[in-house]
């Protein structure tokens, strides 16, 4: 069987990925999906089971750094409005994992609801901040997190409870392969007084990090008690670059893709700052971006 057959309607070949990603690089996938609901989502999982096809779930790009070479298998977004939705009932939103992190903040803190006004102009979806427990300030998304629907590879779909959910520092235990939705119970708040402690909050966000009309992704994760950004400054890295990539000169740990920039180019930047930064210091510093 053709893997497109019944799925023609939201399934494309050959995509090009760069858009897809803050960093605008990337190959083209093999098989592109956009399912309209969790059913044609657990038929697509299914039918990449039977013909041993890799399926990877595509989040709002803006830490992935895609390779040069064509991406094989199957690369799934849910963008459908399915999996966007955003409901409020009292202080519990429900949320699709696709929706954005920052649709959900805005409406959140229009609406008087505290809890997530401090996650104000973190990129990415609901899914991957609770995935990787999303914060700022000392604030999290996972304090807020009452249960959160996942679907396994096999189209298993079951929901997480409170006591099963675990969040550590940018960690959960949320491993499955997506999650659908989630259901957050915020606090009561007044709109106008949440809505100046965001507005704070972003102008300092922006003033420390890259330009958004730029091509940038974050690098590595913070080790413990010290910002990577301030490592890699203090090894003598902060105009480093390679080919047409560059470390941002307002956040060092982020890098700037100009013009013609390669997957290559910010691989061979990352290890580069690694080594150079363990020579230094003597911390390994782990991978903040996701490669594919």
């Amino acid at each position: 069987m053709d893997f497109c057959q019944g799925f023609e309607h939201f399934v494309r070949t050959q995509e090009p990925l760069a858009s897809y990603a803050w960093l605008r690089i990337g190959g083209a996938a093999e098989y592109f999906a956009e399912p309209n609901n969790v059913t044609e989502l657990a038929a697509l999982l299914k039918r990449c089971r039977e013909q041993d096809k890799p399926v990877r779930l595509l989040g709002g790009g803006s830490n992935l750094l895609i390779r040069d070479e064509a991406i094989s298998g199957v690369v799934v977004r849910l963008s459908h409005p399915s999996f966007t939705n955003i409901e409020v009932n009292g202080a519990v939103v429900q949320c699709g994992g696709g929706a954005r992190l920052a649709n959900v903040v805005s409406t959140t803190v229009g609406l008087g609801l505290a809890g997530l006004e401090s996650l104000v102009g973190i990129p990415g979806t609901i899914g991957g901040a609770l995935r990787g427990n999303a914060g700022n300030n000392g604030e999290d998304i996972g304090r807020w997190a009452t249960s959160v629907d996942v679907m396994t590879t096999e189209g298993e779909v079951r929901k997480c409870g409170a006591g099963e959910l675990r969040f550590s520092y940018r960690e959960s235990n949320l491993d499955e392969f997506v999650i659908l939705g989630a259901a957050l119970k915020l606090e009561n708040g007044d709109a106008a007084e949440l809505t100046r402690r965001m507005q704070k909050q972003w102008i300092v966000k922006r003033a420390a990090e890259p330009l958004p009309e730029q091509n940038i992704s974050i690098l590595f994760r913070n080790p413990a008690d010290v910002s990577a950004a301030s490592l890699i400054e203090q090894a003598g890295l902060r105009d480093a670059s390679v080919g047409a990539v560059r470390l941002s000169d307002r956040n060092a740990n982020f890098v700037v893709a100009a013009a013609g920039a390669k997957a290559t180019d910010v691989l061979q930047l990352m290890e580069l700052v690694r080594s150079r930064v363990h020579e230094v210091f003597g911390i390994e510093l782990k991978n903040g971006v996701t490669i594919w």
